[in-house]
C-alpha cells in the first residue's frame, strides 16, 4: 500500500531547517518503522498543488495506528506545525511499492484519471483511497524520464510534476528489492 502526506508550508525563513529536519531525521525514523518499506519526498514544480509530498510503500493501515509508528515517526512536527499548512494524508491500494524517482526524473501525479499520462505515452499506476482523508478517491502515478518533460505549464488541470528531493529510502527487509517500475509505452 501507498501512504501519502502532502502539504504546504508557510514560513520561508524556517522552511529550510524544517526540510531538513523532514528529510535528514523524519524519513530515515519511519524507515525504520516496523511496516515501512519505501520512504522519498517530492517538491511540486508548479502551483495548484501542495508544494511537498511524501510517498511511502506500507503494509497497512495498522502501522500507522501501532505504537511503534507513533514513537518513532508519527508526530514530531511540534516546532514547526503551525506553518504546515494544506496537509492531507491518504493510504492508497494498487502498489504494493512505489517506484523510486531518480534525481532528474519526475513524478506525475493525476487525479483527473490516466488519461493525460497516456497520452505523454506514459503507463500510470492507479491507486484507490482506502483510509485517512479518502480524498482524492484516487491518484495515477508515473515516473517521468528526465527527456521527456514538457512545458510544466502544458499540463492539464490535474496533473502535477513533483522532483525528487531524496533518494528513495529502503528499509533493511527491502534493500536488495528493487521498486514496482512505470515505463514509457514501446
Amino acid at each position: 500500500m501507498i501512504y501519502t502526506v502532502e502539504c504546504s508550508y508557510s514560513d520561508s525563513a524556517s522552511e529550510e531547517e524544517w526540510n531538513d529536519f523532514y528529510s535528514l531525521h523524519k524519513l530515515p525514523a519511519l524507515i525504520s518503522v516496523r511496516g515501512f518499506h519505501t520512504s522519498q519526498r517530492f517538491r511540486a514544480c508548479g502551483a495548484g498543488c501542495p508544494t511537498y509530498l511524501a510517498l511511502h510503500s506500507i503494509d497497512g493501515l495498522e502501522v500507522l495506528q501501532g505504537d511503534e509508528y507513533a514513537r518513532k515517526g508519527g508526530g514530531n512536527f511540534a516546532r514547526w506545525q503551525h506553518h504546515i499548512t494544506d496537509w492531507h494524508r491518504n493510504l492508497y491500494s494498487g502498489l504494493d511499492r512505489a517506484s523510486a524517482v531518480e534525481q532528474g526524473d519526475y513524478l506525475l501525479v493525476s487525479r483527473v484519471g490516466p488519461e493525460p499520462i497516456i497520452a505523454m505515452g506514459i503507463a500510470p499506476e492507479p491507486l484507490h483511497a482506502v483510509a485517512l482523508d479518502h480524498a482524492p478517491a484516487a491518484l495515477w502515478l508515473a515516473r517521468l524520464p528526465a527527456g521527456m518533460v514538457p512545458a510544466m505549464e502544458s499540463f492539464p488541470s490535474g496533473v502535477h510534476a513533483y522532483a525528487p528531493m531524496t533518494a528513495q529510502l529502503k528499509s533493511v527487509s527491502d534493500a536488495g528489492r528493487s521498486g514496482v517500475e512505470t515505463h514509457p509505452n514501446a
